[in-house]
């Protein structure tokens, strides 16, 4: 990998103005890992007034030194490139923002203040792959190769600056994971995690929310969970999911609830099933332990998904999810449990269920309770059922073939042919409906107002064979439209 035109460019006009000037944080760390950073931070010498006259084109709101330079570039990532002065942080009293904010002297003493060893490396411009350009006083390097997260100094110290970055920690771990390549938290680390979940508390439900999802979005999202509760600080997220922890379940599961929940996400991960799959195969059966009556293999669940789905709505509330994303996922959650048979659930019953669930969730849904399934303990996936259920599904989703479509309605036939509701007012709308469903052209107003001035003028026997016509080929066009849907899910 090469660093951006872009970012060089920033460096050396600093540079020549007589600044010291790096590339820091989280793009290092990337870079490093051969990744494409999402955006490039600068850190320099220059105080922010100075940084501005060397960059015009800029905005600078906020006590944190950090000018945010546009450098014109038509690359989203790169359009604007922040630039922080190196600083100190004083005392965070209140574990989520340092008391005073004052400038530091060198690159060192701005690399300190920061969270991990791997986000506390610098590098200049050029030369990038030689270590005489990498500023590394704490080791980062060797821990990204390790794959190894680890604060910066004393993780008690980090800890009690910024409670959060307990939680970044596994995000981390989580995150910077893939197949093959577990990453670590380093055990005094751990140990001072576990020692200070509590300072999560006083944290924001926001910013524990944003990291908790990147945990989610995760490739080891279920590896991150069980991190989480692991180093007690579940209890501060969702202390309502460790309800199922030793919590057996019956002859359907062979894994306790807890357990479950976490492996129906590790199959929506593996699938990369979207946020609200993920989250609602999390939460799916978090109401089993309130619902649970009697042991062993014939304990049961009574409503467990009601019971569920209201949990559902209290946590995502409590870390303030939208209103439409916790309407969507407590959904998920209520109807998870739909009952389902080639030849024994009427297509009736279909209907209700996406009704209720809404037609736009039913993928989703099925999703879920793909995930439910596999992370049961089952692995069959019952690919005819589920095919046959989609189909069923479409089948009933889709608008029924009426006189409705038309733009035409039968108080404007009564009116165009002067007579009253009867029989020749439901013949006359069949004819016109067959004809534009031969040819959908033919669906205007002035036309069909034309054909039904024409239709008043024929006698009652000539009305009724047009009109068993246009009813047979609406029939014709929904079998047509029903085999499409079958062969679409390879059903018979």
């Amino acid at each position: 990998m090469t660093i951006p035109k872009e970012v060089k460019a920033v460096i050396e006009k600093l540079e020549k103005k007589g600044f010291e000037a790096y590339a820091v944080g989280g793009c290092v760390r990337d870079f490093l890992l051969e990744k494409e950073p999402e955006d490039w931070d600068i850190a320099t010498s220059a105080k922010p007034e100075e940084i501005q006259k060397i960059f015009p084109e800029n905005f600078y709101e906020n006590r944190f030194f950090t000018v945010t330079v546009r450098t014109g570039s038509k690359k989203p990532k790169l359009g604007e490139i922040e630039i922080t002065t190196y600083r100190l942080e004083a005392q965070y009293t209140d574990k989520r923002h340092p008391d005073e904010i004052k400038f530091a002297k060198s690159i060192e003493e701005d690399l300190a203040r920061r969270d991990f060893t791997i986000n506390a490396i610098a590098l200049k411009a050029e030369k990038l792959k030689s270590k005489i350009n990498f500023i590394d006083p704490f080791g980062g390097q060797a821990d990204l190769k390790n794959k190894i997260i680890r604060a910066v100094g004393s993780p008690d110290d980090r800890f009690n600056e910024d409670a959060l970055r307990m939680v970044r920690a596994v995000r981390f771990a989580a995150t910077l994971s893939a197949a093959g390549e577990d990453w670590g938290i380093e055990e005094k680390t751990k140990q001072a995690i576990k020692k200070n979940s509590s300072g999560l508390r006083i944290i924001s439900q926001e910013r524990i929310r944003d990291e908790f999802m990147k945990i989610i979005m995760s490739d080891k999202s279920a590896q991150g969970i069980e991190l989480l509760r692991d180093l007690d600080l579940m209890q501060y997220i969702i202390p309502e999911l460790e309800e199922g922890c030793g919590v057996s379940q019956n002859k359907h599961h062979i894994y306790e609830c807890y357990d479950h929940n976490v492996r129906s996400l590790e199959f929506a991960a593996k699938k990369k099933f979207n946020k609200y799959v993920r989250i609602a195969a999390l939460l799916h059966d978090i109401g089993k332990p309130r619902s649970k009556n009697g042991e062993g293999p014939d304990a049961t669940f009574y409503n467990h998904e009601m019971i569920g789905a209201k949990m559902a709505d209290r946590i995502l509330n409590r870390l303030k999810f939208p209103k439409k994303e916790i309407e969507k996922i407590v959904k998920l959650v209520r109807y998870h449990l739909f009952y389902y048979n080639v030849g024994e659930v009427s297509e009736s019953s279909v209907r209700r269920l996406v009704s209720q669930a809404g037609t736009e969730n039913m993928e989703e849904l099925l999703q879920v309770r793909m995930s439910d399934r596999i992370g049961s303990g089952v692995p069959k996936a019952e690919p005819y059922k589920l095919r046959h259920l989609k189909y069923i599904i479409e089948k009933v989703s889709l608008d029924p073939i009426s006189v409705k479509m038309m733009k035409i309605s039968g108080n404007e036939v009564m009116k165009i042919l002067n007579i009253q509701p009867g029989p020749k007012v439901g013949q006359v709308l069949d004819i016109l409906l067959g004809q534009v469903l031969s040819d959908p052209e033919k669906n205007k107003k002035e036309y069909l107002e034309k054909e039904i001035k024409k239709l008043g003028e024929l006698s009652e026997k000539e009305l009724i064979s047009l009109s068993e016509k246009g009813r047979k080929e609406r029939e014709k066009l929904e079998i047509k439209r029903d085999e499409m849907t079958k062969n679409k899910y390879w059903v018979t």
